[in-house]
């Protein structure tokens, strides 16, 4: 397979990564780490064993050219880009896969290309990019995909193959949504809480952060889960989303929300990727993984006060780095 990676952070790269050990000819889409990949390659730290590969690097969508597959690892917040970076990439046999988290990235692609095209995956893996080029594999690395509007077909099952093959697990979702549901039941409180817990459990019960308040350290996926009143939060913000997921015809049980407690307790001390745009400055993907989710609950007249009162934080702590992020009148 030909295969372009748009987006190339920690995600981009390490799937990007294996898709090359295995074989097929794969060009990254770079713009900071260009250099650094032009030279070195990807290098990807595992506990798996760590391996190295050289990719094609490329400084434009042009460069790269029409692709049999396309995987975008992009925060959402640069989904704004998506006319400039993707169609130069998509040929009338091109899938396009988004790896991106939250609610929305499918549809904005359909504005662009054939929905027969779109595929939406949802990742379950524990990277961090810590210098360009090089990415740390902490734990975990599963896949779970599904066609955009539609069941997967014979090309969703040959794209999920491409990941197996490259020692990624994959599984194809019979139900694209149902799958973005039950990713969101980990992403809206280890995401949401993680950056919040900057602000204090005060400011979170208020859903508001006074405009001169110290923010203190944000607090890890352990961390959270170790104090009684996180946990609660975290708790109660799975319940919301599980809630939310049932009212619009997808049956998550009330267990699953152990399951995923259970599996964040294995992976340690983990800072989920919003909590690291956070510390390092850079713009939160607050619209897909919050307000998308609120806004999916309120038409669907499910309360969720623990996600409104979040929506509200992330809003005031995203403005402290000059980001402004609209919420509904209703927030």
């Amino acid at each position: 397979m030909k295969i372009g990676i748009v987006g190339c952070g920690a995600l981009g790269s390490y799937y990007g990564a294996c898709l090359t050990r295995a074989g097929n000819d794969v060009h990254f889409l770079l713009r900071s780490d260009l250099e650094a990949v032009r030279s070195h390659g990807i290098q990807i730290l595992s506990p798996n064993g760590d391996f190295h590969v050289r990719p094609t690097p490329a400084a434009s969508p042009q460069e790269i050219g029409v692709c049999d597959l396309v995987v975008i690892g992009l925060k959402t917040t640069a989904n704004g880009e998506f006319p400039s970076l993707i169609p130069p990439l998509v040929g009338p046999n091109t899938a396009v896969l988004t790896l991106q988290n939250g609610l929305g990235s499918e549809e904005a692609l359909a504005t662009l290309i054939p929905t027969e095209q779109i595929l939406g995956g949802l990742c379950f893996v524990c990277i961090n990019r810590v210098q360009p080029g090089v990415i740390r594999h902490i734990a975990h690395g599963r896949i779970v995909l599904g066609q955009f509007q539609r069941p997967p077909d014979a090309r969703t099952h040959q794209v999920a193959q491409a990941f197996r093959d490259a020692g990624v697990p994959c599984e194809v979702a019979a139900d694209l949504g149902h799958a973005h549901w039950q990713k969101l039941v980990w992403n809206v409180p280890f995401n949401g809480l993680g950056v919040a817990s900057a602000a204090g459990l005060a400011a979170l019960d208020a859903g508001l952060l006074p405009p001169h308040q110290p923010l203190a350290t944000c607090l890890s996926s352990d961390q959270l889960l170790a104090h009684p009143a996180w946990e609660a939060r975290v708790r109660q913000l799975m319940h919301e989303v599980i809630l939310t997921g049932r009212t619009l015809g997808h049956p998550i049980p009330d267990d699953y929300a152990q399951f995923q407690i259970d599996r964040t307790l294995e992976m340690g001390p983990y800072f989920a990727s919003t909590i690291l745009d956070f510390i390092e400055g850079r713009p939160l993907e607050i619209q897909t993984l919050f307000v998308e989710p609120w806004l999916a609950a309120t038409r669907a007249g499910v309360p969720v006060p623990g996600l409104t009162a979040l929506c509200r934080v992330l809003r005031d702590l995203a403005a402290r780095h000059g980001q402004i992020v609209p919420l509904p009148a209703s927030t």
